[in-house]
Order: C-alpha cells, then sequence, then structure tokens
C-alpha cells in the first residue's frame, strides 16, 4: 500500500489515490554535529536524527588531538549498554566500548570514551539515518562462496563499505565510479585494485550486491557490516525528486582553477579520494567545522577516515550553490590526469521553518572570554556589534569561513558602515558550533548584541559567487523568490548594494549610507529575480570580475519573516506582518529620501517604553532613550513620535521583520 503520511503536505501517490506521501528531508537522516568532551561524564547528543526507531550509524572523530575515527551502529547494536565499534582507520575486529551507550530518537548518547569524548576536547560526529534512497547499514554471515546480499536501499548502491567484524580485515570499498571488478581501501592511501573476488565482477542491484570470496568480504563463518550510500535516486524534498546524496568522480586537471563538480545542489559534507595514484589519504570535509568559499590561503578544516591524525586546514575544494570545486593543484584532490571519486552530501536544512526562534536569535550579553552563548540551532550568519560609540558592525558567516574552535584564530569579516573589502581579524565570536558561539578575549565583559540567522528555505539564504563583469545570473538556494538582497564585493573596496521587491529591479540602496534610492540597470540587470536565481548587471559592486562576492537574500516567510514596505503617516501606524507574537527583529530604511538603516530586537526591548536602535550604516553608539517602535502581535507599531526617517508623512520605507 502507498505510503500513509500522518503531517503536513507532500506528493500524491502514484495509484492516483489522492493519499499524501510524507516528504523526507535530509536534516531528518543526516547530521554533523560538534561537541566538547566531558570524559568521564557522557553527554547526550541531540542531532534531530531518529536512531531508535529508523536506525542508522553514527561516525564520530575526534578533532583536537589524535585518536582513532570510530564507528557504531543501530544494526549491530549495544552490548552491556556499550557500543560494539569498528574503526576506519585501522584493520582491528569489532570491539565494545564505550563511545555510544544509547540511541534515541533524536540523537545518542555519547559514553565516557577518551577516544570520543576526551575531556575538553573537540568532537565531530557524523550520523547516517537509514533511510530509502540515502543510506543502508547490513549484517551478514559470510559464506565462503560467491553470493548475493539483500540489502532496503531502495536503489542500486552507489559506494558500499564493508568491514569484517569477527576477525581482522582491511575496510573494502566499491564505488559505481569504478569498475565491478575494482575496489579501494579505506583504512590506507592505496590507489584503487583489481580483484573479481571481492564484487564477483557483478554490479549491485535496487535489491541485492554480490560479493566474492575474499575473506575480507565473505569468509566462511565470519561476520561482516555493509554501509551503503545512494546515488541521485531522488525521495526527498516535498514532491519527493529532490536528490540528497551524489556518488560521483572528476578528473584533476593541477590547476587551481577547477574542475567544477556540477551536483544540482549545495553541499554540506564531501569525502574525496584520489584512485589513480597511491599515498593520498582520503580526506573528509563539513561546512560544519569549516568548509568554506574562500579559495585563498589554507581554507578547509579536513579530517582523514584513513589516519588517526588531528584536524588540520588545507586549501582543497569550495562549496557552491550547484556543486563544488577544485582549488587545489595538488595530487591529493586535483592532479592532472588522475581519477577521484567522491560522495557529497545535500546541505539542509530543506523544510520552510514555521517558527522565527528556530531560524534567527538575537543575544544580549555582557559575559566573560569562553562564555557559551546558545542559540540552539546552527548560526550561518552572525551579524555582532559593540553597542558603544565608534564601532563597526562586523559580518560573520560559516560560508566565508568562522572560528569553530576553543583557540584564538582570525577570521574574514565585513563592516556595514564602510566600503573596506574583506579583512582578516580577531574574532568577536568564536567556536561556532551546532548549537551556539563562545564569546572571545576581544569580546571579554563588552556590551555586545549578536544577530544571529540560520539559512532556511524560504527565509534566508546565503550565496558566495566570483564576478564576470559580464551581465549574468547567480543561482541560489533559498526556495522561493528574493524580495531583499545585500550584496557586497569581498575583494576591493565598493559599497554595499541591497534590492529591495518593493522598488524594483532599477533601484538600488547603499546599505553603508543613508542614500535614497537611485536607479541603474548596471546593478540588477534591469531583472527580477526568480525563485533559483538572481541577476547582476556589469557593476564592480556585485560583478567584478574575478573578485568574490557575497549575497545575503531574505524572502517573506508565513509566520516567520515578512519583506515589505509602507508609506508613512506621521502618526501611530501598525504593520501587520502576519505574525501572532509580534516581531523580534525589525529593520528600516527611508529609499525616497536619506535615511539611517535603523535596528531594533527584543533582546534589547521593543516594548511600549523606550526601544533602543543601533544603526547598520554607522558607528554611532546605541541609543536607548526613544520610543520610536512598539509592540504588535501581528507585527509591529511604529510610534507617531518617530522621526521622519522612520514614518515621513508620504515618504516611503522597506523592511524586514522576524518573528
Amino acid at each position: 500500500m502507498p505510503l500513509q503520511a500522518t503531517s503536513g503536505a507532500g506528493s500524491y501517490d502514484a495509484f492516483g489515490g489522492g493519499v499524501p506521501v510524507v516528504p523526507n528531508y535530509i536534516e531528518e537522516v543526516f547530521s554533523t554535529y560538534l561537541y566538547t568532551g566531558n570524559d568521564p561524564s557522557t553527554q547526550n547528543i541531540i542531532n534531530g536524527i531518529d536512531l531508535s526507531t529508523k536506525g542508522g550509524m553514527i561516525w564520530q572523530k575526534g578533532r583536537s588531538y589524535v585518536g582513532n575515527h570510530v564507528i557504531s551502529d543501530t544494526v549491530r547494536g549495544l552490548s552491556g549498554g556499550r557500543s560494539r565499534e569498528i574503526y576506519p582507520n585501522l584493520t582491528n575486529a569489532e570491539d565494545v566500548d564505550s563511545s555510544v551507550t544509547a540511541f534515541y530518537n533524536n540523537g545518542f548518547r555519547a559514553g565516557a570514551n577518551g577516544a570520543t569524548n576526551s575531556n575538553g576536547g573537540l568532537v565531530a560526529s557524523w550520523t547516517f539515518r537509514k533511510q530509502p534512497k540515502f543510506f543502508d547499514v547490513v549484517t551478514y554471515t559470510g559464506t565462503g562462496s560467491n553470493t548475493t546480499i539483500a540489502h532496503n536501499l531502495g536503489s542500486v548502491p552507489a559506494c558500499i563499505m564493508v568491514k569484517r567484524t569477527d576477525s581482522t580485515g582491511a575496510w573494502q570499498v566499491y564505488h559505481r565510479s569504478l569498475a565491478n571488478t575494482e575496489y579501494l581501501v579505506l583504512n590506507t592511501t592505496a590507489a584503487k585494485a583489481t580483484g573479481a573476488s571481492r564484487w564477483n565482477s557483478t554490479t549491485p542491484t535496487s535489491t541485492v550486491f554480490s560479493i566474492g570470496t575474499d575473506a575480507t568480504v565473505n569468509a566462511s563463518g565470519g561476520t561482516y557490516v555493509a554501509y551503503i550510500f545512494a546515488h541521485d535516486a531522488g525521495g526527498f524534498g516535498l514532491t519527493g525528486t529532490d536528490n540528497v546524496i551524489s556518488c560521483g568522480s572528476y578528473t584533476g586537471n593541477g590547476s587551481t582553477t577547477g574542475p567544477e563538480i556540477n551536483l544540482g545542489y549545495e553541499p554540506q559534507w564531501l569525502l574525496i579520494k584520489n584512485t589513480t595514484t597511491s599515498g593520498y589519504d582520503w580526506w573528509m570535509f563539513d561546512v560544519m567545522r569549516g568548509w568554506t568559499n574562500t579559495s585563498s590561503g589554507d581554507n578547509t578544516s579536513r579530517l582523514t577516515p584513513d589516519s588517526s591524525q588531528a584536524e588540520d586546514l588545507d586549501r582543497v575544494a569550495i562549496p557552491t550553490s550547484t556543486g563544488f570545486r577544485l582549488v587545489s593543484s595538488t595530487t591529493n584532490y586535483n592532479g592532472s590526469g588522475d581519477t577521484y571519486i567522491y560522495i557529497a552530501i545535500r546541505r539542509g536544512p530543506m523544510k520552510v521553518p514555521t517558527s522565527g526562534s528556530s531560524v534567527f536569535s538575537p543575544i544580549n550579553v555582557n559575559n566573560s572570554t569562553g562564555t557559551q552563548n546558545t542559540t540552539n540551532f546552527p548560526v550561518d550568519l552572525q551579524i555582532a556589534r559593540n553597542k558603544a560609540n565608534g564601532e563597526d558592525t562586523f559580518f560573520y558567516d560559516r560560508l566565508r569561513r568562522v572560528n569553530t574552535t576553543n583557540v584564538t584564530d582570525a577570521s574574514p569579516f565585513l563592516t556595514s558602515v564602510s566600503t573596506a573589502a574583506e579583512a582578516i581579524a580577531l574574532n568577536r565570536t568564536r567556536q561556532w558550533g551546532s548549537t551556539g558561539y563562545f564569546t572571545p578575549a576581544n569580546f571579554n565583559n563588552v556590551n555586545a548584541i549578536y544577530w544571529n540567522f540560520r539559512r532556511a528555505p524560504s527565509f534566508f539564504d546565503e550565496v558566495c559567487y566570483t564576478g564576470t563583469g559580464s551581465a549574468t545570473t547567480v543561482t541560489h538556494n533559498l526556495g522561493a523568490v528574493p524580495e531583499l538582497m545585500i550584496v557586497k564585493n569581498r575583494s576591493i573596496a565598493s559599497d554595499w548594494r541591497a534590492y529591495s521587491s518593493s522598488l524594483g529591479a532599477t533601484q538600488n540602496l547603499k546599505p553603508n549610507t543613508t542614500d535614497a534610492a537611485t536607479s541603474s540597470t548596471l546593478i540588477w540587470n534591469d531583472t527580477t529575480p526568480t525563485s533559483s536565481v538572481f541577476s547582476v548587471g556589469t557593476s564592480a559592486g556585485v560583478n567584478g570580475s574575478g573578485n568574490n562576492h557575497v549575497a545575503y537574500l531574505f524572502a517573506t516567510c508565513a509566520g516567520v519573516s515578512k519583506v515589505g514596505s509602507y508609506t508613512g503617516t506621521g502618526t501611530t501606524l501598525q504593520i501587520d506582518c502576519g505574525f501572532t507574537g509580534g516581531a523580534r527583529f525589525v529593520l528600516i530604511k527611508r529609499t525616497d529620501s536619506t535615511g539611517d538603516w535603523y535596528v531594533w530586537d527584543t533582546a534589547r526591548g521593543i516594548v511600549s517604553g523606550n526601544d533602543p536602535y543601533l544603526l547598520l550604516n554607522s558607528t554611532a553608539a546605541e541609543v536607548t532613550n526613544t520610543d520610536y517602535i512598539d509592540t504588535y502581535s501581528a507585527g509591529f507599531e511604529i510610534s507617531s513620535t518617530a522621526p521622519a526617517a522612520i514614518n515621513a508623512s508620504g515618504g516611503t520605507f522597506i523592511f524586514l521583520a522576524i518573528a
């Protein structure tokens, strides 16, 4: 029978019965979760992945210290409350230890284990849930004769990693980009090898995969586990047609400008291996630890599945809105003529948010170095400001690289009060994790405000792109038509530029100034953005040839955000945003005349009395003794005492409000 929906809308079954199918989203089946170890205690890792009822695999690795990679799964389960563990960088048989001591319907418990929970150490975990067209876990007992193993992937396996568990044995890896007579070894740096006794010279099907007689995959009486990955099989999103995992290959060109791999989506996790030349590690990257769209310097935090070494930095590849591009000429990743296989996983979340608190958090603090500030979601964009006079407003974002460690580190920043190019300096925040960030030394006991945003469909997206100098389009993943876009050339000094749907594609604003909207077809190429692309003209500010740019895109998301406009009255004015509990963030800019970019938030106070505000375009101190906006359950209310820059009679204004 077709799957019966339990909540929400989705596509309909193929039998015409009008029964909606429950949609699947990548955030429900995969998670990169960072945590700090607390051995000899345990800790719950709440990553939203249902392991207790759906099943799956957990891969853990210490980032800041030398230690084995550790894999546990629900199929082999626990023994005496401890996980049955195998190690990607070793040939060892299965061991029983306490890396995982419980599987939950929203995560797992990390046990008292020095390898995966070292006290004070930084740890990464990657959780793969069993789900057709994404991932499966299978255990079996060897026969010593050619045979087939049933699986429940629901599509043809694209990569299979097999490990013998009752005895020592190397990891054997099948990949669709290799011949069915070839294999790789996960725990070594070896190139591909030929051996018909691994996969019995037989390509997998949507129901079984084949194994030969080699003891690493099929010794008589031996026990084995297989981790099975899909490739471009659809099955996700509202229509059930979106791909979330790709297993492919590319040929290196030995250049720092390519190749570029088109996945059809922006990835969040990537595994790469040179299959042609021996001596080169497997490399694993993810956006949570620091896989960034910064092509200069060592831009990527890497881990090596075949090695116990700690996390290191390298210059490898950059994620794009449609895939990834190699920016290194080294043989590890891009040797001329060498072939490389990869597994890539789509970035999330895919689900449209229904709560403003799940994607936006304003935090007003004065705390000491090392204090954890909790957002309850991974931050993608942070706008940080010391509220004193003479201070800049800093833009930090995960895609351009942020500090994800507990050491002093510099990160790229932009400041909205100037035309300056992107620079690198000590952070106003550090150790960005899965649920927040920490206060750095140079914001120790400083009165500061942090506006924290998460990328999510129909709410907010970010795109990093390289300018061409010619009118072109840029792909985005907002999943809706952008109504407010803020763009900055990262490479050179230039004005910030802003697009507003209320003004149209011939008009633009400069967020670093008080200027009114001006007309130019050189900015947005006189072209309205769509739900998949936005257009840029020939202006260097948005499309400088060879320059790096960043674009922040916002849309109206029902009950979460509202991008809109209003005409001032000079009297009390209520702005209906469709909210039920009022706005927690309000940005206002006058467009028909000069005016500052005003920002209010509930962390500093949106009340019936004084409402503190800051200006994005100014280093002026926070103003606290004014009552320009007030609470209003459906949005926000503009006071009759507000100045002309906010409520001039007949004046035109744009705003961004977040519930």
